[in-house]
């Protein structure tokens, strides 16, 4: 049966019985992890064995949000405190070969933490451009101002995924980086003029179209639909994301749980998925609330399932890397500690 076009998350570290049901009736794409979901490696795997388990599909998706600083899902002492986006930024601007080491070693070290676990998909790197009015929500995850230092040291984060297995997503499509708001709690509207938005945030997304996976931002851009979010909007997806951008990967929202939707779960199910995201994503791990996705999801189309099918063939049997040599380097590249706590 063909999977539905979304992504769930889920309550605790353990699926409960109703959880298990749930999921095996409504054959959600795949799933994500949230702090809430991540206590110690043996428990993280063991909940990832269950998701798939429930789904009955080995290969489901399995997503996290491990950018590096403050959000990270996965933190000590079981797991590497990487740093945050805007150190390889800071480091770029005085050397950015060694910034492009950096961030591609990262990449490779979180691609080895969530291998181990049986974690498929990163949600990063961000591609946000860090402008004097950005809000604080994008802050230090953003690799800086200049769109193509974004977009270079953007390149070596997904190299870095890929070689270790793991994809990335970009995020958040066509630029969350002109938001005065934070998204989570009301809805952005961004009114630059189209040929700023093109020659600045757009670009950094345009230079990655082959990317994989990117995620939506919920933000409005006047200039293109004065009215829907990019994730909402036809007119953003077409015109923008898949044409002036040109990107032909794999489009995922941004939480529909979010309040910058407007709108029941259900209308912002329907809604994200009529505008061309391929899969809608849904995080907090309420029922109601998913039960409410579910019911108004479709399954996933063959275009999407054309997408998924391209984006996984892009991934190999990663070579074994020593973790210690590779933290060692990249403590060097930065000069700041980077290796892990232990309790």
């Amino acid at each position: 049966m063909t999977p539905s076009a979304v992504i769930f998350g889920c309550a605790g570290h353990r699926l409960s019985d109703t959880e298990r049901r749930f999921f095996r009736e409504a054959n959600p794409l795949g799933f994500i992890l949230f702090a809430r979901n991540c206590d110690s490696p043996d428990q993280v795997r063991t909940l990832v064995d269950e998701l798939r388990g429930a789904v009955g599909r080995a290969d489901a998706p399995i997503l996290i949000d491990q950018e590096g600083g403050r959000v990270a899902r996965l933190r000590p002492p079981h797991w590497r405190a990487a740093p945050p986006p805007a150190a390889f930024g800071q480091l770029a601007r005085r050397d950015l070969e060694a910034a492009c080491d950096a961030v591609r070693l990262n990449a490779r070290l979180l691609a080895a933490e969530l291998s181990d676990l049986g974690i498929s998909v990163d949600c990063a790197p961000l591609l946000d451009l860090s402008l004097p009015e950005t809000h604080a929500v994008i802050g230090d995850r953003s690799f800086g101002e200049d769109p193509e230092l974004v977009a270079t040291l953007g390149r070596a984060a997904c190299e870095g995924f890929l070689a270790g297995g793991v994809l990335p997503v970009v995020k958040h499509v066509p630029g969350h980086g002109r938001a005065t708001v934070d998204s989570h709690h009301e809805l952005p509207v961004v009114d630059t003029p189209l040929d700023v938005l093109r020659e600045t945030d757009f670009r950094a997304f345009r230079a990655l179209n082959d990317a994989p996976w990117a995620m939506t931002a919920h933000v409005v851009y006047t200039a293109v639909d004065p009215v829907r979010p990019a994730t909402t909007s036809p007119t953003v997806v077409a015109e923008v994301i898949r044409g002036d951008i040109g990107f032909r990967g794999v489009l995922v929202s941004d939480d529909l749980s979010m309040e910058a939707l407007s709108g029941d779960l259900g209308a912002r199910t329907r809604a994200a998925l009529a505008a061309g995201c391929d899969i809608a994503l849904h995080c907090n791990g309420r029922m109601e609330e998913m039960e409410a996705v579910a019911a108004a999801a479709s399954p996933l189309s063959p275009a999407a399932m054309g997408r998924l099918a391209a984006a996984a063939a892009r991934l190999s049997t990663p070579e074994p890397v020593e973790i210690v040599a590779l933290t060692d380097r990249l403590e060097a590249l930065l000069g700041a500690d980077t290796r892990p706590s232990h309790a």
